[in-house]
């Protein structure tokens, strides 16, 4: 059990240095935090990351920590995910290609005690990663101007979360988190003539803490059937300063006190569950970025300004089948997964709202067996997304994703007749 345990240790650890590699090249990560990132399980990603009322004994469900009062007594739950993106990017005739891979989470969990459940691990929260430039001509003058645009960093979390059954139906949660990463862009232009060049650099450093509320209510509807009720909120609050740089000189910078913030964010889902073969679900969810400040120049002057971001709002349907779980064919025992998704920005791009994403998903769930453990299970899935705006660069995303989730018997006693 030790060595698991410090295999475990080691898989985050290396996932928490994973994360410092960028997993995206889009040029909409410029804006706000960055691109958000997917948190769902392994599980659910064939599911295009359905969860809020998922309840599965077996699944680390990070996005509902009310959902972990659901794990079995006996077992030890580990949970590792990679994926790696082909991302085609169009802007009138010009098409560019680019590929991306990354680690992106490490979870585990386990029943604490009798009715609570324990998870922690390590999630992206966003991601940065850009570097393009284009070609301007100044207002009332013949003069061009290339401005180099370039981005990385991102947001990360590590968490530790408990979900308590208050009784039968009812079980809440919560996920406090380590909020840490970086973001760092720089805008440099170059003109034709004599006209001098400009260089700024923004930055931030984030170090905070998050904290996400969760709860299910679980009402069975007949001898086989189950309907559960998910509902979620996250805290909004300051999480740290901006910076902006002027050119090469450390002392013409400017300091946005409070510069960056979380958003308020709810989310509600419904999951149906026929036995051990059907389940389906859908969740909505909403972030209130619209009430928030941001900051950018405006006028010559670093400050913060409203009306650049928006609120975002999120729609997931997703299924999961089993033809017979209890059989002795593998073919009867996988999972198959399917799902789709539409997500509206949370940002504005010169006044105009940013691409909006449209998402569809499959997978299967691989049960592995060996001599001590049937109960582990691979996950793979596919993934397209279709980003796009009027006048804005389309993106076509596909996107493998593979999950490990281990799942054994740690807890179990043994006896000897």
């Amino acid at each position: 059990m030790n060595k698991r345990i410090f295999c475990e240790i080691l898989a985050i650890a290396f996932a928490v240095a994973s994360f410092a590699q960028s997993s995206t090249r889009s040029p909409y990560s410029q804006y706000g935090i960055g691109l958000l990132s997917d948190q769902s399980s392994g599980f659910s990603r064939g599911m295009n990351g359905v969860g809020l009322a998922l309840r599965q004994g077996n699944v680390v469900n990070t996005l509902n920590p009310a959902s972990y009062s659901s794990i079995d007594s006996l077992t030890m739950i580990f949970d590792m995910g990679i994926s790696g993106q082909l991302t085609n990017f169009k802007e009138g005739t010009s098409k560019v290609t680019a590929k991306t891979a990354s680690f992106d989470f490490a979870t585990g969990g386990f029943r604490l005690i009798k009715n609570v459940g324990m998870a922690f691990g390590v999630l992206p929260l966003s991601n940065i990663g850009y570097d393009y430039n284009s070609t301007e001509t100044i207002k009332n003058s013949s003069t061009t101007t290339t401005v180099n645009y370039e981005g990385s960093g991102g947001l990360h979390q590590a968490f530790l979360g408990i979900g308590w059954r208050v009784f039968k139906p009812l079980s809440i949660g919560v996920n406090g988190s380590y909020l840490w990463g970086s973001i760092d862009r720089s805008v440099e232009s170059s003109s034709t003539s004599d006209v001098t060049s400009m260089t700024r650099y923004y930055s931030a450093s984030i170090k905070s803490y998050k904290l996400d509320f969760g709860l299910q209510w679980q009402q069975p509807l007949g001898k086989n059937d189950v309907l559960t009720i998910g509902l979620t909120a996250g805290l909004g609050h300051k999480v740290g300063d901006a910076e902006c740089q002027a050119g090469d000189d450390e002392k013409n910078t400017t300091v946005v006190s409070n510069g960056y913030a979380l958003p308020m964010s709810y989310g509600a889902g419904l999951a149906w569950k026929h036995g051990a073969i059907l389940l389906i679900g859908a969740d909505f969810t909403m972030q209130k970025w619209g009430s928030l400040d941001f900051p950018a120049m405006n006028g010559g002057k670093y400050e913060l300004q409203s009306g650049l971001l928006k609120d975002r709002y999120q729609l997931k349907l997703g299924g999961d089948f089993v033809p017979n779980p209890v059989g002795r064919k593998l073919a009867g025992r996988i999972h198959y997964k399917l799902g789709a998704g539409y997500t509206t920005p949370y940002y504005k791009i010169k006044g105009n709202n940013g691409p909006k994403e449209l998402s569809v998903s499959a997978g299967v769930g691989l049960p592995l067996q060996n001599s001590y453990n049937n109960r582990s299970v691979l996950n793979l899935s596919v993934q397209w997304v279709h980003t796009s705006a009027p006048n804005l660069i389309v993106e076509n995303t596909f996107r493998l994703n593979i999950g490990l989730t281990f799942n054994e018997r740690w807890f179990a006693k043994w006896k000897v007749d």
